[in-house]
C-alpha cells in the first residue's frame, strides 16, 4: 500500500493520474464518469475520520492507496475542534478539485457525498443522526435517506456512481437509475 496525504486530492497532476488509473477499471467511462467513479470510492474513504471523530481536514488525513490507484483506507489524528464546519471545508476543496480535473458536476458529486456518508453512518449504526450531520455541514450536501427491506436498512440512494457507463457492468443493486420496485426487489434478493 501507498501512504499519500489527502491533500493530494487537490493537485490537479496527482488527480489526473489517479483519474489515469481508474480508466484502467473502468476502460468505458469519459473524465467526467471516471471523476464520479474516482469520488464514490474516494469519498466514502474520506469521511471515515469525520464519522468516526477524527480531524477530518485534508491536511490531517493520510490516505492508504493500492498501486492500481484505489483508495483503501484513511487514518487521521484525535480532534477536538467543529467537525462539521472541518468537514465542509474538506468536501469543498475536494469536489472543487474532482469537478475541475474530471469535468463532473459539482453537484452530482455532493450527492455522491451524501451517499457516502449516508453508508458510513450505517455502517457506525448512527443512520438516526444522518440528516442533523448533513443539516450541519452544509447545504450543498443532499439529505441521507434509507429504506428498510425486510427488516434490513439499505442506503435509499441520491446519486448514481456510473459504473455502468465504465464498464459493461449493469446498474447497481440500489442505483436511483431504475424504477423504485425495480431497485426494490434487487434489494430483496440480496437478503
Amino acid at each position: 500500500m501507498i501512504e499519500v496525504p489527502a491533500t493530494a486530492v487537490t493537485d490537479p497532476s496527482w488527480l489526473s493520474a489517479q483519474l489515469s488509473l481508474s480508466s484502467r477499471r473502468y476502460p468505458l467511462g469519459d473524465q467526467a464518469t471516471l471523476g464520479v467513479l474516482w469520488w464514490y470510492s474516494a469519498s466514502t474513504v474520506l469521511l471515515g475520520p469525520f464519522v468516526d471523530g477524527k480531524d477530518p481536514s485534508l491536511e490531517a488525513i493520510t490516505l492508504l492507496l493500492e498501486t492500481d490507484g484505489r483508495v483503501l483506507d484513511a487514518r487521521s489524528r484525535a480532534f477536538t475542534g467543529s467537525p462539521a464546519s472541518s468537514v465542509r471545508e474538506m468536501l469543498i476543496a475536494a469536489i472543487s478539485s474532482v469537478a475541475k480535473v474530471s469535468g463532473a458536476r459539482s453537484r452530482q458529486l455532493w450527492a455522491i457525498t451524501t451517499d457516502s456518508l449516508a453508508n458510513r453512518l450505517l455502517w457506525a449504526g448512527r443512520t438516526s443522526s444522518a440528516v442533523e450531520v448533513a443539516a450541519e455541514i452544509g447545504p450543498e450536501l443532499p439529505q441521507p435517506r434509507y429504506v428498510e427491506v425486510n427488516g434490513r436498512q439499505f442506503v435509499r440512494r441520491v446519486s448514481c456512481c456510473l459504473i455502468y457507463q465504465g464498464t459493461t457492468t449493469t446498474k447497481c443493486t440500489s442505483c436511483p437509475r431504475q424504477t423504485p420496485g425495480a431497485r426494490l426487489e434487487r434489494l430483496k434478493a440480496i437478503i
